[in-house]
């Protein structure tokens, strides 16, 4: 059985409660199996400071996991990076493409700032994940998670040009996973792969059936009635006895998960420490 005990601490997300800083993305510090993760890094603007507050060391960091290649994820890459010259960094290397949202109201780029993608070049310890991989044990990463579901998409009308032609598969979204004694933790940047997708996949990898619990953005803030009702509806299946919803998530879809799923649904805020 494992024995692996983590620690998550919420540094960046959308809520906050004061002195923290808001913040449109999400980043999360993450202590187990003798490592200590950076998963993501929001925008970069709040990053530092809160983590300071919170007594967090960013310079302890010895491994730096990005989830996907958007900006409110990666922004705050070129300051790690700076911080940390040997830290181990693990990425999809479609990350670095260009990446927009086109709809009618808008288009903009979204992808990570050239500050980070060049970055992300130079550094010379960087492993382009396009397949699963372990990081200990009991911690491991699930690489490009598998579209099963009929019911979830990447969540927007993403695309890799600016003219809304090359429609974008967010194929580098990835997640982390740690095996522990009292079963499986996975933590999700925007789950652009389908939060069930994704959990479904962890546990693949991880070989734990036992959901212990789920952390991040789930992406279903535009989600229609039958999504979000297949959504609760597997969730049911799954069964996590923590579910905490943050970011993209959206604060309508966070409180019907809540209602429908009950306490074990605790919609998550910078400086929100968990210990699983």
């Amino acid at each position: 059985m494992p024995a692996t005990e983590a620690t998550l601490t919420i540094l960046v997300d959308n809520e906050a409660a004061p002195p923290l800083a808001a913040e449109h993305g999400f980043a999360l510090w993450i202590e187990a199996a003798g490592r200590r993760i950076l998963f993501d890094t929001g925008q970069g603007g709040a990053l530092a400071g809160n983590a300071g507050r919170l007594g967090v060391d960013l310079s302890a960091a010895d491994t730096f996991v990005l989830s996907h290649g958007h900006y409110d994820h990666g922004g705050g890459i070129p300051a790690v990076l700076t911080l940390n010259p040997d830290i181990s960094v693990f990425a999809h290397p479609h990350c670095l493409r260009r990446r927009f949202v086109v709809s009618p109201k808008e288009t903009r780029a979204v992808g990570l700032p050239d500050e980070a993608t060049a970055a992300l070049r130079r550094h010379h310890s960087v492993t382009w994940l396009e397949a699963p991989a372990l990081l200990e044990p009991d911690v491991g990463l699930t690489g490009p998670v598998a579209r099963a579901t009929a019911f979830e998409d990447t969540g927007g009308p993403f695309f890799l040009d600016r003219d809304g032609r090359r429609a974008d598969p967010l194929d580098d979204d990835l997640a982390l996973w740690i095996r522990t004694s009292r079963g499986l933790v996975v933590c999700v940047g925007c789950a652009h792969a389908g939060a069930i997708n994704t959990v479904r996949q962890a546990q693949a990898r991880s070989g734990s059936r036992e959901l212990l619990a789920v952390i991040g953005g789930f992406h279903l803030g535009a989600a229609s009635a039958a999504r979000m009702a297949a959504t609760i509806a597997a969730l049911r299946e799954l069964d996590p006895r923590h579910l905490v919803p943050c970011h993209c998530t959206g604060r309508a879809a966070s409180e019907t998960l809540r209602a429908m799923l009950g306490d074990r649904v605790a919609p998550g805020a910078a400086g929100q420490t968990f210990r699983f």
